[in-house]
């Protein structure tokens, strides 16, 4: 069993800041992937970011230059910076885990509110 928690979501006004952090627990292999999505009403769930085990990132086009994702693999623990935020950022920010094979894990979500 995995377990993912969250912290860091809240309301911030826009060009703002604000930082996510996501602990996993429990079966964790060493090689991993991690990142975050988010969604917002009315909207699909979409790519943020995402970090490999070995540091390895990708980012969606409406975050990169502004967000940050990085890891502390000895803590299993993902960071999100989210710099210059816009207001279309504003949404429910959940993290994941995948696990070989194919398996993946979802924390219970936090929300960021951007006001403008």
């Amino acid at each position: 069993q995995v377990k993912l928690v969250e912290s860091g979501g809240g309301t911030v006004q826009a060009g703002g800041s604000l930082r996510l952090s996501c602990a996993a627990s429990g079966n964790i292999f060493s090689v991993n992937i991690m990142g975050w999505f988010r969604q917002s009403p009315g909207k699909e769930r979409e790519l943020v970011a995402t970090i490999t085990s070995d540091g390895t990132t990708n980012y969606a086009d409406s975050v990169k230059g502004r967000f940050t994702i990085s890891r502390d693999n000895a803590k299993n623990t993902v960071y999100l910076q989210m710099n210059s935020l816009k207001p279309e950022d504003t949404a429910v920010y959940k993290c994941t885990i995948l696990l070989p094979p194919n398996r993946d894990y979802w924390g219970q979500g936090t929300q960021v509110t951007v006001s403008s």
